[in-house]
């Protein structure tokens, strides 16, 4: 592996961007591929992201801006994909370039439709990439704090050690500090379920609950995360670390988070598909409570999973929020 490998970040979001952002503070030249063709423009003449994190400023010089994705992969040695799993299959059906080689890192907070697997998975099963060349980068970290400079945690997570530290080395500065991991799988799967206990804080909120409520909730989240995730991969994982917990609470409580502010709405009456005109960003959370609750309907042994439950109830089986919450709050300790 090159100590001078190059970056590619695959995506055109608000964390995406943040991504690069953090790259360019160690990376000459950061390969960056979007789809938005009218954005790539505005990035080269304005100097910032005109949909997401306007405030950050990018000497573009440094930026190898394109809308061809097979461009950004031949640049690349690490590709990290930050392209919202509904469309990540869509997205790699553009490839014409072969992928074997390549280190794959993935942003991406959610399961993949289609193949209903973590994207980690889905590269292996689909593109044949080893284990090894795979892993994920996680928070607890926002986007819009990153943009602002804030001080932010991120665990990098792969099998090869080796691997791990070169992107976390590449996304280190003085605002941002990183943690390694080989808990690929766990990592990613808590990065998916967050979210969808972040819609349940929103919806919460929305319906007038206060803080002792969430507090209780978040408590029970976290426990229900450590069952889940024991299921899917038996390891001795602290669920305390920040890769976990530290996440889950930052989405749960942050404004800043999308997936909360989809449940708010949700909460407050909007319907599934008019919270999600109203919002200018995806919230990964409606995906991955459909996907994890089929998971988990498959699990040999079953796993007690009653805010998971009560989230799919709300989003895919239109019950009333008022009614599933009122029947959740005493299923809760």
């Amino acid at each position: 592996m090159k100590k001078d490998a190059k970056f590619a970040v695959l995506g055109g979001g608000s964390w995406a961007t943040a991504i690069v952002k953090m790259l360019t503070n160690n990376q000459e030249k950061v390969g960056w591929y979007m789809r938005n063709t009218d954005a790539i423009e505005h990035i080269k003449t304005q100097k910032h992201n005109p949909n997401y994190l306007t405030s950050v400023e990018f000497k573009t010089e440094q930026l190898l801006l394109t809308d061809d994705i097979n461009e950004a992969v031949n640049f690349a040695d690490v590709l990290v994909f930050a392209i919202p799993s509904a469309f990540l299959v869509g997205e790699l059906e553009k490839l014409t370039t072969p992928l074997k080689g390549k280190i794959i890192f993935s942003a991406i907070k959610g399961i993949v439709p289609e193949s209903g697997l973590i994207v980690g998975e889905h590269f292996h099963e689909t593109y044949k990439i080893p284990f090894d060349h795979i892993g994920v980068i996680t928070g607890p970290c926002h986007a819009e704090e990153v943009a602002m400079e804030r001080l932010s945690y991120l665990t990098i997570a792969c099998a090869d050690k080796e691997k791990a530290q070169l992107v976390a080395k590449n996304l280190s500065s003085n605002y941002i500090k990183t943690n390694i991991s080989k808990d690929i799988i766990g990592t990613e799967y808590a990065a998916m379920l967050k979210n969808i206990y972040a819609i349940a804080a929103g919806i919460a909120h929305g319906l007038g609950y206060g803080d002792n409520f969430q507090s209780v909730l978040m408590s029970n989240a976290i426990r229900e995360m450590k069952r889940y995730t024991k299921r899917i991969h038996n390891l001795d994982r602290n669920i305390n670390k920040s890769a976990y917990l530290g996440d889950l609470l930052v989405t749960g409580y942050s404004v800043f988070s999308r997936n909360r502010m989809f449940g708010n709405m949700i909460g407050k009456g909007y319907t599934v598909k008019s919270a999600q005109m109203e919002m200018n960003m995806i919230a990964e959370g409606y995906y991955a409570t459909k996907s994890a609750y089929v998971i988990k309907e498959n699990f040999k042994k079953k796993v007690k999973t009653p805010i998971i439950d009560a989230v799919y109830k709300v989003l895919y089986e239109n019950k009333n929020p008022k009614k599933v919450f009122l029947e959740l709050t005493d299923k809760l300790d």
